[in-house]
Parts: structure tokens; sequence; C-alpha cells
């Protein structure tokens, strides 16, 4: 690669450069301004205003976060369809709205199928029931 190649990246290196440089220079100044007296209860792993109690490990159930995971995937898919239906009349006018139709519909119908699928395995549900298989007690 020749020199005049290189020369294109100048401006993105000056302003990695200027970023690195703001970001330290900001850092370095608060650590200069800032008061520093440390005492024990600020030194405590919380300062809600509540005493710690017990460990800081806990059991969190995952189920939160795969509902939160499914609420993202079709957040996303909304936010999706929109541009779609903005600008669909624009793709009929040039002869290509059957296309986009069926990409659309075939969109759809995946997530619905996933919909269902988290449904019937039952990730939709606050409390998960867990039924034991086997024989039963006479």
């Amino acid at each position: 690669m020749s020199s005049h190649n290189l020369d294109v990246y100048m401006p993105v290196l000056i302003l990695l450069a200027f970023a690195v440089i703001m970001v330290i220079g900001a850092l370095l100044v608060g650590k200069l301004i800032r008061p520093s007296n440390p005492t024990d209860l600020k030194l405590t792993p919380y300062e809600c205003g509540e005493e710690p109690i017990g460990s800081a490990w806990s059991n969190f159930n995952v189920r939160f976060y795969v509902i939160a995971l499914v609420f993202l995937i079709f957040d996303v898919e909304g936010a999706l369809m929109f541009p779609v239906a903005a600008v669909f009349r624009k793709f009929v006018e040039i002869g290509e709205g059957g296309a986009v139709l069926a990409s659309f519909l075939l969109f759809i119908t995946i997530l619905a199928l996933g919909v269902v699928y988290c449904w019937k395995k039952g990730d939709l549900d606050w409390v998960k029931s867990y039924q034991v298989s086997g024989k039963k007690d006479k």
C-alpha cells in the first residue's frame, strides 16, 4: 500500500487519539479534584442506607432472564416491522410488493412459531410446574 492510501485514515486516527486523551484527561481531572476521605461506613459494600445482611451471593431465578430475552426478541420484531410498513407502498409502486409481502409474512410466521414454541415449552409462565413422570402408587 502506498502512503497515499493511508492518508484517508488520518482523520480517524486523530479522532481516536483525541477520544483517548479526553477519557484519560477526564479521569485524571476527576481524581485530582474529588475529595478522598474514606470511612468505615463508606467502605461497606452497600451505600444505600441498609446494613448488609447475609452473603452477597444469592440465587436468581433464570426465568426472569428468559422472559426478558423473549421480550427483547419480540420488541425488536416490532421495531423491524415499522420501517417495512412505512415503505411498503413504494415497493408496490416499483413492482416488488409481492416479494416484500412474502418476506414480511415469513418473518411474522417464524416469530409466531417462536411464540408457540415458548408457550408450549412453558417459558412464558411465571411459575413453572414440574411434573414427575413415573409409575403411580396403587
